[in-house]
């Protein structure tokens, strides 16, 4: 609830920004007729409507889960990732559109101050956006927010471009503008492909192999936990959720086995940022060859690599317990 609502409210002050930086580009627009200042107002007029997916996923992930979402609603970020993106190439399609039309039929840019001036404005939105979304997205774990900040600082910097194309067109280049409105289109595709890339991570539920590491090392220094098995680590919306599969003494009993899981899940709380809830199988050690899980054979086809003596561990689990942060 916390993290969302500071999502909600990076979103607000983001809106308030950006929307008042695209009125102010907007009417100088009208004034000097650049279209290198109209690709760059278009660009920022669509940054901020991305509010508004952003700011659904934000409100819907707060609903909790139920019998048909049973993992709650986290996924609409990555939803609102999408039109995002989708955002992003209607942006750039528009300003190369009317940036080659200019090209064709070259025009006089009028207000050059004014266009200079508004450039400037743009920059300076655009970059405080910028910070306050990526900082904001990185802290409570929103690729979709981040995605969105990086759009944002990219804006800034295609709006001091704008400033190029003014000083060509103050020595006469008619051609200055358009070409910069092209440059900003170029820089768009950029975005729109970095974008794309951490959209694209998230909805195939990427995570950092770093994270994976430090949940491996955290399982493997538990008291009790022998070896390890599959470790998996998914995000849903700005939370992760690790499941794991531990070995244990198989000579422990159910208390003993349950306790050194919940320990490992413990651990994994405390050393994981933003992991809320793991799941944790305890797999006896394999001894006598005795194979604890003959009856799934044929079942499964996801084998990880084994970890001691060439045991399985892609089993369902068998002594599951959960341990809620906080």
């Amino acid at each position: 609830m916390e993290s969302s609502a500071r999502g909600m409210r990076a979103l607000w002050v983001s809106l308030a920004v950006l929307g008042a930086t695209t009125l102010v580009q907007a009417a100088v627009v009208a004034l000097s007729g650049s279209v290198a200042l109209l690709g760059d107002t278009l660009h920022n007029a669509a940054d901020a409507l991305t509010a508004v997916p952003l700011g659904i996923a934000f409100l819907l992930g707060r609903r909790p889960p139920n019998r048909r979402y049973t993992y709650g609603y986290g996924r609409a970020e990555d939803l609102a990732g999408v039109v995002i993106v989708v955002t992003i190439a209607a942006s750039s399609i528009a300003a190369a559109y009317a940036a080659i039309g200019r090209l064709l039929e070259p025009r006089e840019v009028s207000h050059l101050g004014a266009v200079a001036a508004a450039a400037l404005v743009g920059f300076a939105g655009n970059e405080l956006v910028a910070r306050h979304r990526i900082r904001v997205g990185r802290e409570i774990g929103s690729a979709a927010l981040v995605a969105d900040g990086l759009h944002a600082r990219t804006d800034g910097f295609t709006s001091l471009a704008v400033l190029a194309g003014a000083g060509g067109a103050a020595l006469g280049w008619t051609w200055a503008d358009p070409a910069v409105g092209l440059l900003i289109t170029v820089a768009i595709l950029m975005v729109l492909r970095q974008a794309a890339r951490e959209v694209y991570r998230r909805l195939m539920d990427a995570v950092d192999p770093a994270l994976v590491d430090r949940a491996e090392a955290t399982l493997r220094g538990t008291p009790g936990v022998l070896g390890l098995g599959q470790v998996r680590l998914r995000w849903i919306g700005h939370r992760l959720r690790a499941e794991c599969e531990v070995v244990v003494d198989p000579a422990a009993t159910v208390v003993e086995a349950h306790r050194v899981a919940a320990e490992a899940e413990h651990n994994l709380i405390h050393a994981i940022p933003r992991l809320t809830a793991a799941i944790v199988h305890a797999d006896p050690l394999p001894h006598d060859g005795v194979d604890h899980h003959a009856v799934l054979d044929g079942h499964r086809h996801d084998q990880p690599p084994a970890d001691i003596d060439g045991h399985r561990h892609d089993q369902p689990p068998a002594d599951i317990v959960r341990h809620r942060a906080g």
